[in-house]
Parts: structure tokens; sequence; C-alpha cells
């Protein structure tokens, strides 16, 4: 299974999602500085993606997190924080090994009780996940990079939910984080994605901050992206202000 790049992610969840209407953003460059302001189709008022089905926040979430598999835009199931994925014979065990070298925007490193809290929370909220906890028997930590998901009874498309692309999306987060009640909105953002939140500078209904993380992402192909350091939305078509971006040399890969 050939690795998936984070544009096919976000090909895929175009195309899963093409029969629904969005607002078209209106995006602008700014020349000679490392930042792009856009108007979001809607305003960012909750940071939780599993809480919440609404598309600004999946968005928000595809920009801090990371997930275990993604949806190409053949959709396709590809790895993405998985470097390795064993079937038993008979189909009722699968063994996930993550890839090297994964950290969360604290800085510690992703282990496999992060994925099996934010799955079995993403479980609980989810109707594919929740379908999928149905059949399953157990989920627990194997090692330091590995996790295994045994299935009480046959289900074939466990692959096709961990991967799925739009709301809700099961995204990967620190297991402190992942532990809290579904019912409750989490309020700490620690991802894994190619964009950290500055939630000091978040205001809701004015601006929403993101800086590029040095992190390295594996993809089909290696791509060069340009050394942004930041990225600001704002839900205001005018009167809205970002603050001078913090220039990063930099060369990031994703």
């Amino acid at each position: 299974m050939a690795p998936i790049s984070r544009r096919q992610v976000v090909r895929g969840a175009t195309a899963a999602a093409a029969a629904m209407t969005l607002g078209v953003p209106s995006v602008r460059a700014q020349k000679g500085r490392q930042t792009l302001r856009f108007v979001a189709e809607a305003d960012l008022k909750i940071l939780d993606p599993i809480w919440t089905t609404a598309y600004i926040t999946r968005n928000h979430g595809y920009l801090v997190y990371d997930t275990l598999f993604g949806t190409d835009e053949h959709l396709r199931v590809r790895p993405q924080m998985v470097d390795r994925t064993t079937v038993s014979e008979d189909g009722m065990k699968y063994t996930f090994t993550l890839r090297d070298g994964l950290r969360w925007h604290d800085g510690q490193p992703v282990h496999p009780e992060d994925c099996v809290e934010s799955l079995k929370r993403w479980g609980k909220r989810d109707r594919f996940g929740r379908l999928l906890m149905a059949h399953t028997g157990k989920m627990a930590p194997l090692d330091k990079k590995t996790f295994t998901l045994e299935l009480a009874e046959p289900y074939s498309p466990v692959l096709e939910a961990i991967g799925k692309p739009s709301s809700n999306v099961p995204f990967m987060m620190p297991a402190r984080i992942a532990a809290a009640p579904v019912e409750e909105q989490i309020t700490e953002v620690v991802g894994s994605g190619p964009f950290k939140f500055v939630k000091d500078e978040w205001r809701p209904g004015d601006q929403v901050v993101y800086v590029r993380t040095p992190t390295t992402f594996r993809a089909t192909r290696p791509r060069v992206a340009q050394p942004a350091a930041r990225e600001c939305t704002s839900t205001r078509s005018s009167g809205g202000t970002c603050p001078t971006p913090v220039r990063d040399r930099r060369t990031h890969h994703w």
C-alpha cells in the first residue's frame, strides 16, 4: 500500500463532498510576505472536529491534525501516519506500525496509546466509527510504535472507516486530550499536522492564525513547499488584520 500525500487527502475529501455546495472563499496572497490571507466560508467557533461535523471545523482539523490513513483523489485509502499494516489471514486482527519520528506540536512523540484513544473518541461520535467499534472486540498498544485492532465479528471496511475523508474525520490527538468525554468539547489544540494553531491570536468572527511547522511529511513523491511561516484566515470581508508574519527560511516537505 503506497503512502498518501496530504494533497491527495484534501483532493479525496473534495471528491467525497462534491455533492455539497460550499461558499467560495476570498483568497489573497501578499507580495513580499510569507502570509496567505483568505476569507473562509464560515466563522470558526468550535475547535473540536469530533464534536461537530461543521466543514469549517473539519478544515481547521486538516490544518492542525494528521490521520492514520487518508483517501486520495481516486477514493483509494492510503497510509498517512501509519508505516505498515498487517492483517491476519482470517481478517480479524489488524496490526498498525507508526512511522518513525512522529511528534506532536508540543514536541512530545506520538505513541500508539494516542492513536487508540483518538479512535475510541471518534468511534463514539461518528456514524462510520460507531459501526466499526460495534464490530471491534479490542484495541490496544503493542509496543512503542505499534497497536492492534481485533474484531469481535467480521467487518471488511476497517481501513475505509479509519481513512474516511470528511466529517467526522478520525484525527489523531494526544491521549490526554482524546480521553475527554465525547459530550464535551476539547479546548486544547495539539496536533501533528502541517500547521500549529495559535490560540492566543484566535479572535472568533475576526481572525484565525496558523503557523507553519517544520514537521516532515511522507508523500508519494517529495514536494518542497514554499517556506511560508504563517497563515491567517479572517471571516470578515473587510477590516480584519493579521499580525506581521515571522520569517522562516526552513524548507518543509509535506
